[in-house]
């Protein structure tokens, strides 16, 4: 079973920034597909980057493009989402997805395979 872990969720200042990370221990991440979702109370998940096999591409959500940065580090089996000029609207819990054949496919939840258990972001004054 693959156990994906976000982290480096929190309490951010409007226009501040976080950087979340998902980890997936015994799974090689560079070989797959790495997505980020996000879900706010009340609304539907959102899909918001993701970063192909071996890093070939990058691909953003308009809501977030310019703002967010996905990148790995493959020496730490490590994808990151770094997160700037944060606003209130970005609060929401934030997901790290996925996908086994390696590309970006678009923002079906049900093209995942594998889903960590969220980290919490809150974007407050």
């Amino acid at each position: 079973q693959v156990r994906v872990v976000e982290s480096g969720g929190g309490l951010a200042q409007p226009g501040g920034s976080l950087r979340l990370s998902c980890d997936a221990p015994g799974f090689t991440l560079e070989y797959y597909a790495i997505a980020w979702f996000r879900q706010a109370p009340g609304k539907e998940r959102e899909g918001l980057s993701c970063i192909s096999q071996y890093s070939s591409g990058t691909y953003y959500a308009d809501s977030v493009k310019g703002r967010f940065t996905t990148s790995r580090d493959n020496l730490k089996n490590t994808v990151y989402l770094e997160m700037n000029n944060l606003k209130p609207d970005d609060t929401a819990v934030y997901y790290c997805a996925v996908d086994i054949l390696g590309r970006f496919r678009g923002w079906e939840a049900t093209l995942y395979d594998y889903w960590g258990q969220g980290t919490s972001v809150t974007v407050s004054s």
